[in-house]
């Protein structure tokens, strides 16, 4: 079995931020493999499918960004998943805008939500699929930048980005089953 959580903000406030990339590619994961994320627990919404014949726990925290790692040590723990089963989805301010990057372990970087997952689990050894967002505009403050919507001049290579992130996800997966 595995978890895949995308990381962002809840509520309508936040919906297109560019911090909400991970939510935006996990519905997109969740539609290309009919998983309705209808069900509440672990502190956010979740959807039970299947991946290439593989169990997966797909997970949208409905906590604040930076304090994400609750709702996925939760999941964790309720299914017995190790860390080596986790797949987080989430913006890289450090990455061009649209591009993929996928990763076995590693560190949190800037990035305040996946501090949170970290400390909250007690590992970097997980998978993580970064959807690049920068560079932010020399006017922005980063906060403020990944707090802001994603402008309509960005959909479509930002949509791309997402469902590569989602082909990504599969792939993972798919290559353990």
């Amino acid at each position: 079995m595995w978890l895949i959580a995308g990381l962002g903000n809840p509520g309508p406030k936040y919906v297109y931020n560019w911090h909400n990339c991970g939510f935006m590619a996990l519905e997109v994961l969740a539609q290309r493999n009919n998983i309705s994320l209808n069900r509440s627990k672990f502190s956010g919404s979740y959807g039970k499918g299947r991946i290439f014949g593989e169990e997966v726990v797909l997970l949208r925290p409905g906590t604040y960004m930076n304090c994400s790692g609750l709702s996925i040590r939760q999941a964790l723990h309720f299914y017995k998943i190790e860390p080596e089963r986790l797949i987080v989805v989430y913006d890289d301010i450090d990455l061009k805008r649209g591009s993929i990057r996928v990763r076995s372990s590693g560190g949190a970087g800037t990035h305040n939500g996946m501090k949170s997952v970290i400390g909250e689990i007690g590992s970097k050894d997980f998978v993580r699929v970064r959807i690049g967002i920068g560079p932010a505009p020399e006017h922005f403050e980063l906060a403020d930048f990944v707090l802001s919507d994603i402008p309509k001049e960005d959909h479509e290579q930002m949509f791309t980005a997402f469902t590569e992130a989602a082909l990504a996800v599969e792939k993972r997966v798919g290559d353990f089953a």
